[in-house]
């Protein structure tokens, strides 16, 4: 039985392991503390990867921070740890969003553990899906992923999707329209090959996809009004399988669950043969966000629009290195 983590090596492995999350232009806005002395790690909000015009509230600061928790839990259930998490535990430190106390052994089977392949293996794919139908059987699992971690994965009939669609249309004008929203964007986007390079975060070129041809799926173009040279075209698949991820109401608890759940449903889509991206364009305009969701389901507040599919993986991303992001006191 393997003992608690006390070594600054296994806890970089875990941290390493986390920080393979996803996050809005792969900001990364994380941070950690290990406590040798208890076994405790902190998860902490980085208050440099704030995004005031897209995120003023910083849902997707938590959203992002979230499923880099689940995959620490992930890893530390891979290691043989028992992650037990207490999210935002003092109240008067709301950049502390999470505690995991990795001081005992695993105590039990923990389905988490076979999701640690699926970890490094996730990318966010920008390319065109295939037609191929998602078995029904595989949706149900996504939905029960999502269950599992306090959150509802819904997909939209055909009158839904195509209100979605236009609202993520709709804002992507807004967008374009919008020079401060456009600058924070570029912030976070490298259009230079040269650059990709030294690049530790956001988005590179390689990773942007083609121009879409028909623009139908729900993808940002993140090169804007930005030329790349050698970049392609694409028809992209006219109807895309979209999932709307949510909870019942709308704290800062319920974003760090819901960051948990998207990424328990993205590893698991994963494990499946799936492929994913994400947008949260049209949930970046309050005046837009409350329109996506189904009035029929009972999921009140969407936090994310994934689209699902077979198709190409897509290409890594950077991350800062585990020392930039992990302290050991």
């Amino acid at each position: 039985m393997p003992s608690a983590p006390r070594d600054t090596a296994s806890v970089r492995a875990v941290v390493e392991d986390a920080t393979a999350a996803p996050s809005m232009h792969n900001a990364q806005p994380w941070k950690f503390r290990f406590l040798r002395d208890s076994g405790a790690l902190h998860l902490r909000g980085d208050p440099t990867c704030t995004m005031p015009k897209a995120d003023p509230t910083n849902r997707a600061l938590h959203l992002g921070c979230g499923a880099a928790l689940f995959n620490l839990r992930v890893a530390a259930a891979h290691a043989g740890w028992e992650p037990v998490t207490t999210l935002l535990p003092d109240p008067a430190d709301p950049w502390l969003l999470a505690s995991v106390d990795l001081s005992g052994p695993l105590f039990a089977d923990d389905d988490l553990a076979l999701l640690h392949p699926a970890v490094r293996r996730r990318h966010t794919s920008r390319f065109p899906f295939t037609d191929e139908e998602i078995p029904e059987a595989v949706m149900g699992g996504l939905s029960g992923a999502a269950l599992l971690e306090g959150a509802r994965l819904t997909f939209p009939d055909a009158w839904h999707l195509k209100a979605v669609l236009d609202l993520v249309h709709d804002a992507e004008g807004r967008e374009a329209l919008d020079p401060d929203v456009r600058g924070e964007t570029a912030r976070w986007t490298q259009t230079g090959s040269d650059e990709g390079a030294s690049l530790r975060e956001g988005i590179p070129a390689e990773a942007f996809g083609p121009r879409q041809r028909d623009v139908t799926a729900p993808v940002r173009d993140f090169a804007g009004r930005r030329t790349l040279p050698g970049r392609e075209t694409a028809t992209f698949e006219k109807w895309p399988r979209l999932a709307l991820l949510g909870t019942t109401t709308d704290r800062p608890v319920d974003w760090l669950r819901a960051g948990e759940a998207m990424e328990r449903v993205l590893l698991q889509a994963t494990q499946d043969g799936l492929v994913a991206s994400l947008t949260s364009q049209a949930l970046e305009w309050p005046e837009l966000r409350w329109a996506v969701r189904d009035p029929s389901s009972a999921v009140g507040h969407v936090h994310m629009v994934i689209r699902l599919g077979y198709g190409p993986v897509g290409p890594s991303t950077p991350r800062r290195p585990v020392d930039d992001v992990l302290d050991v006191v």
